[in-house]
């Protein structure tokens, strides 16, 4: 009896070690075969299953599931009717419209929109755009559109000019282009676009300002009474490493771009050159947390020789530029525009705030393009974005001239 209870006793004891090395809470029947490899297999992955069930990958909050959304619904290439907001022409108030877009390929749709301004500022586009060929090395597409721009600014020419000569000018611009754009590497868009343009200036309708006719000449606002149509070219290479044109905490664009604009009207007066530079560099502190974003902006015309229509001029004053100052408050025949503002990011997935500086001047001449006689403000301002985006930024800033409050639909730079 003694040695039967010795034998169960054992047994017991091996049936409960085996158990417990297996880590397993069932023991097997008596008698049942050895566990294969393949069964120890399914009880790992079982076990990965109930684990599945109870951990979840971080979700968003409800501020970064309805930012996803505004930019699901304004920023994707979406086929079907979508609400529109952009803008006509600088200094046009407050612009909403609406498209319909409609695909035709991978890639490829056809796009129908139009924009409308509460100062009556219009424009109608139908584009064709096909993207990402050739292992996402080439897009290209056309556009064909028409837009009415009815009360633009005028104070005259240079940094001189006075805010009591405002005016003001209706033009209308019909237009047609073709555009391809080329990376041999992701960061290197080469860019092509040739365009024929079509300009049509009329009296200005503003009720605050007088026409531009009755306060200028064509000695004081060259091309004025002049309806030019240009074939434009353009040829831009530069290097890119933003996150997103729309926004981006990092990376930097170095760009140039040449223009030729050439009329085909009045036997080519009013031909002209024009070459752009764009430097642009974001400089994260603190994880992201502070960014340090600087801009440098040349413009200027090639030839002293050429005349350059007063409503092609390069221009500063704007939501993007002189940000203190009226729209199109300075214009001359060259520009130089330079930006910094620090940053910070409470919530990286909806808010930024930001103090800025903006200076800037223009001139008749290239050689005057230095740091003599600048035009200045500063400011602070709040935007709202996504990951790809800024569909909304409130600024204010201050200059010699006084307060301007920017409500804009895209970023600064």
């Amino acid at each position: 009896m003694r040695l039967f209870l010795i034998f169960v006793l054992l047994g017991a004891t091996r049936a409960w070690a085996q158990g417990g090395a297996a880590n397993s809470t069932v023991t097997p029947p008596q008698g049942a075969a050895e566990p294969t490899e393949e069964s120890r297999e399914g009880v790992l992955a079982a076990r990965q299953t109930e684990k599945s069930k109870v951990a979840h990958p971080p979700q968003p909050n409800k501020a970064e599931k309805y930012v996803r959304k505004l930019e699901g619904t304004f920023l994707e290439d979406r086929a079907g009717f979508y609400p529109f907001f952009g803008s006509v022409y600088h200094g046009g108030g407050l612009t909403a419209g609406a498209g319909y877009r409609r695909y035709y390929a991978d890639n490829s749709y056809w796009d129908l929109k139009g924009l409308y301004s509460v100062k009556n500022y219009k424009k109608l586009e139908l584009a064709t755009e096909s993207k990402d060929h050739l292992d996402r090395r080439v897009s290209f597409g056309s556009r064909l559109g028409w837009r009415d721009a009815t009360q633009v600014n005028y104070f005259g020419l240079g940094v001189q000019s006075r805010p009591e000569d405002r005016s003001n000018f209706r033009f209308q611009e019909a237009y047609a282009d073709g555009h391809v754009t080329y990376r041999p590497v992701r960061w290197v868009p080469l860019r092509g676009n040739v365009a024929f343009e079509y300009y049509d200036t009329k009296e200005g309708q503003a009720q605050t300002s007088p026409s531009i006719e009755r306060l200028f000449t064509p000695a004081t606002a060259p091309g004025l009474g002049a309806d030019p149509a240009y074939l434009h070219t353009q040829l831009a290479a530069g290097i890119d490493w933003r996150q997103s044109p729309g926004y981006t905490r990092k990376g930097g664009l170095y760009e140039i771009t040449f223009h030729d604009y050439h009329n085909t009207n009045s036997g080519g007066a009013y031909s002209f050159k024009r070459l752009d530079g764009d430097l642009i560099q974001h400089l994260p502190l603190l994880r992201e947390t502070w960014v340090l974003s600087l801009r440098g902006r040349v413009e200027t015309t090639l030839n002293d020789n050429d005349l350059v229509p007063y409503f092609l001029m390069p221009a500063l004053g704007s939501g993007r530029t002189l940000r203190a100052f009226r729209s199109d408050r300075f214009r001359d025949r060259h520009s130089l525009l330079m930006t910094a503002e620090f940053r910070w990011i409470p919530n990286p997935w909806g808010l930024d705030m930001a103090l800025f500086y903006d200076a800037g001047k223009v001139t008749s001449r290239r050689s005057d393009l230095n740091l003599k006689s600048l035009k200045s403000n500063v400011g602070i301002g709040a935007r709202f974005h996504g990951p790809f985006s800024t569909p909304l930024r409130l600024e204010l800033a201050v200059g010699n001239e006084g307060w301007n409050l920017v409500i804009s639909s895209n970023a600064v730079f």
